[in-house]
């Protein structure tokens, strides 16, 4: 390998062989005509032939620098034409590279988009799971303590009428209504509804034992769900008489009251399974409801109240259509009287405006000095009176 400036040369490449040929050869000349000149003192008769071999020699020497240049050139233009393909390869070695680094970098980022995007919506998943599982904790511990509220009688109570108070406060009218009222025989009513008489004030009470239920449901067995109906058949029959005899008074409550369920599924169960009593409590005027029929009583019990309040403001109601019918008929009057006045009006402007069309086709008659027209229209004008 030979290195010439920037550029460099393999010894197996035939040019460069032979350009190392020339630079021998002319090596081998200048050794020559060295020792020409040498060989110049010894002979004088040989010095011509050895000049003129010289001079041919010279110009062997002169053709094969010519050549040897010549040569140079086209292996300087070899080089440039090398060094032009390898610039131009390596150029479009790097823009294939750009290229491919430009799609790799777009595929990156759509991948790494799309991911983001999916670790996103997981997460928030994650999140819902997590929220659903704290409502799922929260539900459980609200289920074990209304299993607590339930399992103690005054906190089942307690329940109860929190549930009615919420109930009756939206169905009906604050005045309508007192919260443990207490009758006259001492007892205490979880609720006395105002209803006017007939029927009268009609009590609901909420304390209903839960225990036989209760028992009822974890039944195993058919004896156990045997004795559970028993206990809970009792249970309902001593309740139905208790709210008998506490809160239906002759004279000062109506002569039914309402036994509140703070269950559905108590409810469901009493109509389904235990019917004859259900009809005990209806011949003792005790009338089992459950939420969902609580307010639709309630709902019933408000549209009474609200027909006993407006024949009690009959009078009033009366006397206010009386009133409102004068000032129609007063408004009736006066609109007539108005319209006289337009009337009226109207005519005066109609009168004005003909009064006004004369004036002005007279001043167009004095402007264009139309004297015979002015003499006739004032031959036809009636003399003043």
């Amino acid at each position: 390998m030979i290195q010439i400036g920037p550029n460099s040369y393999a010894l197996s490449d035939p040019v460069v062989q032979l350009v190392l040929a020339g630079l021998g050869l002319g090596l081998l000349v200048v050794l020559l005509l060295i020792m020409s000149v040498r060989a110049a003192g010894r002979s004088a008769r040989m010095a011509e032939p050895m000049a003129r071999h010289m001079g041919a020699l010279s110009q062997r020497v002169q053709a094969l620098s010519d050549g040897q240049e010549r040569l140079a050139g086209g292996l300087h233009h070899v080089s440039e034409a090398q060094a032009a393909s390898q610039t131009a390869m390596l150029q479009l070695m790097e823009k294939r590279l750009a290229e491919v680094q430009h799609h790799m970098n777009e595929t990156l980022h759509g991948t790494s988009r799309r991911t983001a995007h999916s670790l996103g919506e997981l997460q928030q998943r994650l999140a819902a799971i997590d929220k659903a599982q704290d409502n799922i904790t929260k539900l459980s511990g609200d289920v074990l303590s209304l299993q607590d509220i339930l399992s103690n009688k005054q906190t089942r109570g307690a329940f109860g009428e929190i549930q009615l108070r919420d109930i009756v406060s939206k169905a009906m009218p604050s005045d309508s209504y007192t919260l443990q009222a207490t009758l006259s025989n001492g007892r205490r009513a979880d609720c006395l509804i105002h209803l006017p008489n007939p029927p009268g004030p009609i009590a609901i009470d909420s304390k209903f034992p839960l225990e036989a239920y209760e028992a009822l449901r974890r039944a195993e067995t058919q004896e156990q769900l045997t004795r559970a109906a028993q206990q809970l058949r009792f249970s309902l029959r001593k309740h139905i008489r208790d709210i008998s005899d506490k809160y239906i008074i002759e004279g000062e409550t109506a002569d039914g009251a309402l036994m509140f369920l703070p269950s559905e599924a108590v409810y469901a169960e009493l109509h389904a399974n235990f019917p004859e009593v259900v009809r005990e409590g209806f011949a003792a005027r005790v009338w089992i409801v459950s939420p969902t029929t609580c307010m639709a009583t309630l709902n019933t019990m408000r549209a009474i109240l609200k027909d006993a309040r407006m024949r009690e403001q009959a009078g009033a109601i009366r006397k206010e259509l009386a009133l409102l019918y004068s000032d129609v008929d007063r408004l009736g009057a006066r609109v007539e009287n108005l319209d006289r006045h337009f009337g009226q009006a109207a005519k005066d402007i109609a009168e004005i405006k003909i009064s006004a069309d004369k004036a002005g086709n007279r001043a167009r008659r004095l402007d264009n000095f139309d004297f015979e027209d002015l003499a006739k229209d004032a031959g036809q004008l009636p003399l003043p009176k």
